[in-house]
């Protein structure tokens, strides 16, 4: 979580919606990027679009379900109440209808791999229920996070809970935790050869442990990374797309808008701003 973030954050807007936002605590910063709470208090259609997000959520819903659909507009058989959500490398859209209330909470691709104990390829596009993913241990949490009304108390009850399951769950070996972080620290610019070869591994090894790490082969996430990347700077008022393109580790303008293309569904002049 950026250091300007308060303990909690509210943010409101007039007769739609609450979002509330933590910092985790220290000891969770690794594995937690932020929790927040979401409340909607007024009726309508609300739609969000989260473009190949590099977060593994874990949403708990409290009211009604979300319609949720890969790289399409939903449909009515797309409801989805509470549940984990892995790396989908496009845009990701999502309906809520004036009704949904729920916990999020999203995790680092280290974080999730470690707190959930499977293969993140088992949530790669995919939106996953909560009690295939936690059990009966998920349901109880749902459970009292729904009966307790205070916002703050859920917050403290979701981080025991995952501060408890963590500390039950082996991390990974250092050699894929190193190599992960190695292509996020280098916003995707790591030639993934180099990352084999200082490993002593083979590209297939790397590939394999890769995708068991965080769901997707590492050239797929370098890519997500440069996408992200590009995406934050444009959206910070500069549109010199040249400038950004070369910043990324993009050969060109022409490159750079492709993968606009892929992982957005739009222009990067349509997403800027």
């Amino acid at each position: 979580m950026p250091a300007e973030y308060k303990d909690r954050d509210e943010e409101t807007s007039p007769q739609q919606f609450v979002v509330l936002r933590r910092a985790p605590a220290p000891r969770l910063r690794s594995f937690v990027t932020d929790i927040c709470g979401y409340r909607e208090t007024t009726g309508g259609h609300y739609r969000q679009v989260e473009y190949a997000p590099l977060a593994v959520p874990l949403v708990i819903n409290f009211e009604a379900p979300f319609a949720i659909a890969l790289g399409r507009a939903p449909s009515k058989d797309d409801r989805y109440h509470s549940f984990a959500a892995g790396l989908y490398a496009g845009p990701v859209l999502i309906d809520s209808f004036g009704q949904s209330c729920c916990l999020q909470v999203n995790f680092t691709l280290a974080g999730a791999r470690r707190f959930f104990g499977m293969s993140l390829s088992e949530l790669t596009d995919r939106m996953v229920p909560l009690d295939d993913v936690l059990g009966a241990g998920g349901h109880a949490l749902r459970e009292v996070l729904g009966n307790e009304p205070d916002w703050d108390r859920r917050f403290d009850t979701v981080e025991a809970f995952i501060t408890r399951r963590l500390a039950a769950t082996p991390a990974q070996g250092p050699q894929v935790a190193w190599a992960v972080e190695r292509v996020l620290e280098s916003g995707g610019k790591a030639r993934i050869g180099t990352i084999a070869t200082e490993l002593a591994w083979s590209r297939k090894h790397l590939v394999e442990r890769f995708r068991d790490a965080t769901g997707m082969a590492p050239k797929t996430v370098a890519r997500m990374v440069r996408f992200n990347r590009a995406l934050a700077l444009s959206r910070r008022g500069d549109d010199n797309w040249a400038g950004i393109a070369a910043d990324c580790g993009y050969a060109d303008q022409a490159h750079l808008a492709r993968e606009f293309r892929d992982f957005a569904g739009a222009t990067p002049s349509t997403l800027s701003g």
